[in-house]
């Protein structure tokens, strides 16, 4: 009888140790991440944008979805952390892109905002610029991507499903 329950509880521990391995192989291999950004606009019209210092270029606001957290409280937090940012109205969502540049996992939702400003955004560590322009006269720089959904959301081109 001992060596029933030996066994029973080697198999257990051995039943465990191939669940965790197996989980470790879906996270690897079918995980996906998730990211949000948005076009945010002011009272103005113009577009508020970002230059981080890890990353060329300006960029629409955002970050990664954390886990036990919806987009749109990530939404929330990345404007506020990003360009002490508060959505003024309900924010509109675009689209969801694959975003296959980054890795083969990762995904942006994307939404359109209206945005006031609490007071101007300082540069850190993170973010080293931001600021409102006009559409029509966005600071050199200026990602392709950003274009890109800027086109999008004037219906100047179909969303793409690649960010």
């Amino acid at each position: 009888m001992n060596d029933s329950i030996a066994s029973d509880e080697t198999r257990g521990w051995r039943a465990k140790l191939f669940g965790r391995m197996l989980h470790g192989y879906f996270v690897l291999t079918r995980s996906m991440t998730m990211g949000v950004r948005a076009a945010c606009f002011d009272s103005q019209g113009r577009i508020f944008l970002v230059r981080h210092s890890y990353v060329a270029g300006w960029h629409m606001p955002g970050g990664g979805v954390e886990r036990h957290e919806t987009v749109e409280q990530a939404l929330t937090k990345e404007l506020r952390e990003e360009g002490n940012l508060v959505i003024s109205g309900r924010p509109q969502l675009f689209h969801v892109y694959f975003n296959n540049r980054v890795s083969k996992r990762d995904h942006v939702v994307f939404y359109r905002v209206e945005v006031e400003q609490t007071a101007p955004r300082r540069p850190d560590l993170e973010i080293v610029d931001s600021g409102f322009f006009p559409i029509d006269a966005l600071p050199q720089g200026t990602t392709n991507a950003t274009y890109r959904r800027l086109k999008e959301l004037e219906g100047d081109a179909p969303p793409s499903n690649y960010w």
